[in-house]
């Protein structure tokens, strides 16, 4: 800690602060996962959250930062093939793993969930609509003839804030129904 002395001497040489450790300097591990069908490799701070490396290191910005308290949904990603809310996910965690963000479903053109989405009116400002898409992905490939309540469950950790959710459900409908 720093404390002013009147007797120093102003002219005497400071330690260089390059070339003296940093006691707060993060150590860095190598976060590797396939994102989106892609092998992927970073050095970062084991503090860096999955939404933080997504959006800022590999500037894929279709996963959306709200809540950061894991309540909206709006940041969430398949990882291994299951929803997360990548604002609650430390990138550590998730190292090794496969992961997929809205950027993922549409490589090889609109998915039929975001066609579903797209056709039937299922976004209003559309914040949070990348999120919802993955949540009825996830939901789809576990079960592809779900009831109305598993899809309510499904969709319980999303939240829109624009619409009743009548666009939503007809979008998910349409895409359970082909």
């Amino acid at each position: 800690m720093w404390s002013y002395n009147p007797n120093s001497d102003l002219n005497e040489e400071k330690p260089d602060p390059a070339s003296s450790e940093d006691a707060f300097a993060e150590e860095r591990f190598t976060f590797k996962c396939n994102l989106n069908g892609k092998a992927v490799s970073r050095e970062i701070p084991p503090s860096r959250r999955l939404l933080n490396v997504i959006r800022e290191d590999l500037e894929l910005t279709g996963t959306k930062r709200s809540c950061e308290i894991g309540r909206c949904g709006a940041c969430m990603v398949l990882v291994d093939g299951h929803p997360v809310n990548s604002c609650l996910a430390m990138a550590y965690q998730c190292s090794g793993a496969e992961i997929t963000t809205i950027e993922g479903l549409s490589e090889a053109g609109l998915h039929p969930v975001q066609r579903a989405f797209l056709e039937e009116g299922g976004f209003q400002c559309g914040y949070c609509t990348p999120g919802m898409v993955i949540s009825v992905v996830a939901l789809l490939d576990e079960n592809p003839h779900p009831t109305q309540a598993e899809v309510e469950e499904a969709l319980s950790g999303n939240i829109c804030r624009c619409t009743g959710y009548g666009g939503i459900m007809r979008a998910v409908n349409k895409a359970i129904g082909g």
